[in-house]
């Protein structure tokens, strides 16, 4: 069982930019780079990767969807009070 997983995310405003970056991550573009060029979280410095984290941690819309995803998987937009999340599964424990 999934005791923890790795995530990173881009948090923008509105379900519209979300379902944009989304298009262009999924043309090409770098989750990384996008995350560092237009995430309103502090984690977009380093590309939007929050580290490890196990259930209880985060807000619940965010947590369903990372423990839902395969490894290297890009979540539909996902929104909690926070914003819209776009979220990239990168490893799982």
């Amino acid at each position: 069982m999934t005791t923890e997983v790795r995530a990173s995310h881009i948090l923008v405003k509105t379900e519209e930019e979300a379902k944009k970056l989304y298009d262009e991550i999924k043309g090409g573009k770098s989750f990384a780079e996008v995350a560092e060029e237009v995430s309103l979280c502090p984690s977009g410095q380093n590309g939007g990767d929050l580290g490890f984290f196990s259930k209880g941690m985060m807000v619940k819309p965010f947590e369903d969807a990372c423990f839902s995803m395969e490894v290297g998987e890009i979540s539909q937009p996902v929104q909690t009070q926070f914003g819209w999340h776009l979220i990239q599964l990168t490893g799982k424990n």
